[in-house]
Order: structure tokens, then C-alpha cells, then sequence
């Protein structure tokens, strides 16, 4: 899949507004010391998340900025798309007759490649900020990582 670093630093300074606003605009320079991501390259993402209408900006002391919208009504999708990441897996350009290949064929597994695109797309049009920002992600990806402080421990038997 051909996500950047764009399309997850968008997402995440999203959760973060999301997270941090209480209903006051919020400062870039705030998102980007929380979340370790440059202040200038952030500056960019807004810009056309502002343009694509994700968020709203607020001009002088106190400024920043604010969702658009409920959280409950923005998909990640949304924000991945608005910051022109295509969200593909393939090498081909998306709806084109023309292949990746050299002689503009498409290479044997471009169905497999273009369907796994599109399921990576319905899932993050399923999944909104309000899930990210309440946790609600279903899934196994918290496994492989230790547990946190307020989490027990899991006893797992290895004979199993």
C-alpha cells in the first residue's frame, strides 16, 4: 500500500485536535510538539485539510484551529484523501486502461493488488475519528505490544 507519511501525520494531528480542542481552537505549534511532527510540515497538511473543509481556522490570539465537523462525522478516508494521499496498492494509476508494465500491460497479480486498494479504502471509510479518538478500532494489533500499567497482564498457557 502506498500510504505516506502524509496521510498518517494528517490522521494523527487530526486525533489530536480531536483530542485536545474541548470546543477552543488549538495551536499547530501545540499538535506538533504532542505529536513530534514538524510545525512547517503540519502547516502544509492544514492548509489543505482547511481547504478540503476538515477544518476551520481562527485567526489571532487564541487562534488555531477547529474541526468542521462532529467527529463522528469524519472518516479517516476523508482526511487520508484530502491531503492527496491515494490510498492504492498498485503501481498503475487508479481507473487507468494503461498497465505499470513497461509495454503498458498490467502485470499478472493487478486485480489482487487494485482489490486489496479498494478494502483498505472501504475499511478506513468505515472507521471515523470518533472511533480512533474512543478507541473503539477493533482488531488483534495491540497484542504484539506490552501491556499498559492499567491493563492485567494475559497468562497465555504454551500448551495451548
Amino acid at each position: 500500500m502506498k500510504l505516506s507519511t502524509k496521510g498518517r501525520y494528517a490522521v494523527m494531528a487530526m486525533v489530536d485536535l480531536a483530542s485536545s480542542s474541548g470546543g477552543a481552537p488549538v495551536a499547530l505549534a501545540d499538535i506538533a510538539t504532542r505529536q513530534e511532527i514538524s510545525l512547517s510540515y503540519l502547516e502544509q497538511l492544514f492548509a489543505k485539510l482547511r481547504k478540503n473543509g476538515l477544518v476551520k481556522s481562527v485567526r489571532g490570539p487564541g487562534g488555531g484551529y477547529l474541526l468542521a465537523h462532529p467527529i463522528e462525522a469524519m472518516r479517516i478516508s476523508d482526511i487520508i484523501l484530502a491531503v492527496d494521499e491515494p490510498i492504492r496498492a498498485t503501481r498503475c494509476h487508479v481507473g487507468s486502461a494503461a498497465g505499470c508494465r513497461s509495454n503498458r500491460s498490467r502485470c499478472v497479480t493487478h486485480d489482487l493488488w487494485e482489490e486489496l486498494g479498494n478494502q483498505i479504502h472501504l475499511y478506513l471509510s468505515s472507521v471515523t475519528l470518533a472511533d480512533v479518538c474512543n478507541k473503539r478500532i477493533l482488531g488483534t494489533s495491540h497484542l504484539g505490544r506490552a501491556p499498559a500499567a492499567a491493563e492485567p497482564a494475559l497468562a497465555v498457557s504454551a500448551a495451548q
